[in-house]
């Protein structure tokens, strides 16, 4: 409970309406739906993992490879509670753009290990990473008129996607 404590103290409006049983019905919906890119987004991964990932020239400052999973996944379920947080403001903004919005960039986070890991693209996943970064920005954007917690949880997740996409530019520059 301490997390919706600390987004009731970034975004007062939240405490106007108490938590019903279609919320919590929306969060395990849109976590659900996190989850799945995430696991989309895993088997897509396995191809290339092994031989290939291993052979691949890396930048030093790459972190370990069991770093990935975790991280991801904090990011995920922040994307979750962001898109939650927005959809909860439904009765004051018009929330279906932001949420197309929300969804076209999880699409597209989702197809970034296909491009990288399953079609052993480095230069293509480069290009669709820098894409992902700018329909993030574009979510955020969105988000930050709704929902100012939503706009923060996407913020960082934007940095995270920052890390990636430089990642992924050096490792395709170091193979190309």
């Amino acid at each position: 409970m301490r997390v919706f404590d600390r987004i009731e103290e970034i975004e007062p409006a939240a405490q106007e309406r108490a938590v019903s049983l279609a919320d919590w019905v929306a969060l395990l919906g849109f976590v659900a739906l996190c989850v799945g890119a995430a696991a989309g987004g895993g088997l897509l991964t396995l191809p290339g993992l092994g031989t290939w990932y291993r052979g691949l020239h890396k930048p030093g400052w790459t972190p370990p490879f069991w770093f990935f999973g975790p991280t991801w996944s904090a990011f995920y379920l922040m994307m979750a509670l962001a898109a939650w947080l927005v959809w909860r403001r439904r009765d004051r903004h018009r929330v279906v753009v932001p949420l197309l919005l929300f969804v076209y960039q999880l699409i597209l986070n989702v197809a970034w290990p296909g491009v990288f890991f399953s079609l052993r693209n480095p230069a293509l996943a480069a290009a669709e990473v820098i894409l992902l970064w700018f329909s993030i920005m574009i979510t955020v954007i969105a988000f930050r008129s709704i929902s100012a917690a939503a706009a923060l949880l996407m913020e960082l997740y934007l940095v995270w996607v920052t890390f990636a996409a430089a990642l992924t530019v050096a490792i395709w520059r170091l193979n190309a």
